[in-house]
Formats: structure tokens, sequence, C-alpha cells
């Protein structure tokens, strides 16, 4: 070593850098893609076992429907009987709109009393887990309706929220430690799809269509190593909008496929198939001290 190195007069070149795993740059750039996504594979995991999650029931359908309390009040101050002045176009269409609004909204009441009727049964249940805890994706429409019902029967509740551009806000009524975002469509999904030991599907859109055929595709293919009682809700809904039979008649789908699916128009009806369901495939009265179940037991 010469002398003159220790008396170097220029500054060291290299500062301290972020750790990995602290180097947000890396994390939310496409190298840390990978490790975006086992964290949100991790994240809900860990949660799931703290909170002592084994399964679900999930609930899918419009995130546009209200409760009928609210309906009826929007409806209450567009609507102007006995007006003198003849409303608008636009003002007849966002009446037509409301009156659609009041009409929709049974289905998130009859979603509330069954979710009520799952959790208050499920809490019944000698498991050393929470069973059949209701899961939705978090958001108003149905899903507020049905978290809401869990809620209301003391349960826990589950909401897989999905970070938007048009942002959707959990609703109030998932338990705070429940409460999810995700970033990826798929990983949520993941989530619906390995907890589900059960699907009640209300009338919706986009969102529903794409849940719903997802997982009776799943089902259909085996690629779920359980049984999954699928509850369509809503016939009058579901026969406007799809003809399964067509399907069959096409020769694109099986008539067993149509197995897959229970039709259901009342909480009541819904909520016996479901016990019934659940109770056959899913329930073990053993008195074996084995281990208990882990979160998503499926069948041997």
């Amino acid at each position: 070593m010469h002398d003159n190195d220790k008396d170097d007069p220029l500054p060291h070149p290299n500062q301290r850098v972020p750790l990995a795993y602290e180097n947000k740059k890396f994390l939310n750039g496409p190298d840390g893609r990978i490790l975006r996504i086992l964290a949100e594979y991790q994240e809900p995991l860990s949660k799931f076992r703290r909170e002592r999650i084994q399964d679900t029931v999930v609930f899918f359908g419009s995130a546009r429907f209200r409760s009928l309390e609210k309906a009826n009040l929007a409806l209450q101050v567009l609507d102007k009987p006995g007006s003198s002045t003849p409303a608008s176009p636009e003002e007849q269409e966002r009446i037509r709109r409301a009156k659609a609004d009041v009409a929709m909204a049974r289905y998130y009441e009859d979603a509330r009393r069954l979710a009520f009727l799952i959790t208050k049964w499920a809490q019944t249940l000698d498991q050393p887990r929470h069973r059949f805890v209701v899961c939705t994706g978090g958001g108003p429409g149905i899903m507020e309706a049905a978290n809401r019902g869990a809620s209301e029967a003391g349960g826990k509740t589950i909401g897989l929220n999905i970070n938007l551009p048009f942002e959707q806000i959990p609703n109030p009524y998932i338990t705070p430690d429940l409460n999810f975002e995700f970033h990826y469509f798929f990983m949520r999904k993941l989530w619906f799809a390995y907890l589900a030991k059960a699907l009640v599907v209300f009338p919706g859109g986009f969102g529903t269509f794409d849940e719903m055929f997802e997982l009776l595709t799943l089902a259909q293919t085996e690629k779920l190593a359980k049984h999954i009682g699928v509850v369509v809700y809503g016939k009058d809904y579901w026969d406007k909008i799809i003809n399964f039979q067509a399907l069959v008649d096409a020769g694109t789908i099986s008539a067993k496929d149509l197995d897959m699916i229970h039709w259901a128009n009342t909480p009541e009806e819904a909520f016996e198939y479901l016990r019934a369901d659940l109770e056959r495939h899913h329930i073990e009265h053993s008195n074996s001290a084995e281990k208990e179940p882990e979160i998503a037991k499926t069948r041997p």
C-alpha cells in the first residue's frame, strides 16, 4: 500500500444502496413481477392461517345493485307525481333507471339474507377452524349485501378486492383482518377458487359472467380437487340472458354439464340446497385425534 492511499482526497464513488427487498424501483419494475405475484399468494395465505379460515362460500353478482332502502330513497327524490312540468327525456331515463334499481334491489336483500343463513348455520358446526366463510369480491352491490348479511350474523367475512383505475372501495362489512387488495386478477381468482366449497351466482354483468364461467370450467375439466356446489340465483333473470339448453343442443357442452348448476329463487331454497350439499361432501364427523385440517382441505 502506498502512503498516499490513506490520504486520498477523492470521495468514495459508491454509496449505500437499498436492500433488494426495500428497492422500490426493482420491486415495482418488470424484474420484480415474480415477487409481486408470490406476495399476492403468500400474504393472503398467512392471513387465512392466522384467522383460522378453512374454506369459503363465494358470492358473485352485480356491483350495481343497491339495498331496497337506498333504491326507494333514490326513486322518491326523482319521481315527483303531479308535477305540472313534464319531465325531460333525460329525467325520464333517470326515473326509469331508478325504478329498475328498485326492482333489482330484491337481489341485494336476498343475498344479504342468504349470507346470514349460511353464517348462522356455519357457526353451529363443531369444527376446529372457521368453515364456509362468506367470501366476495369486496365491493358494492351483491358483494356488499353478502358481506353485510354475514356480518349481521356475527361471523367473519372475506373481501377480495381488486385495484382498478376507477377505484373500487372495500365495503364496510368485511372483517378488517380479512380485507384484501389485489393487483393481479388471476391471483384474486386463485383465492376465489382455492378456498371455495360452494359458489352462489346472483344476477350480474361481464364480471359475474367471467367469474362464474371460469369456475364452471374448472369444475367441468376436473381441475378442482374437490366437489363444489354451484347455485345460480334468479332463474327469471338468467333465462333471459343465457340459453344453457342451446349449448347442449349444439353439442358444445354435455347434458351432464348442466347438472353442475342448481337453480334457486329464494334465500331459503338456496340455503337448504347448500347446507345439504356441504354436509354431504365437506363435513367430517370423525372423532379421531388427527391433525386439524388446513385451509381449503380437499377430498383425498
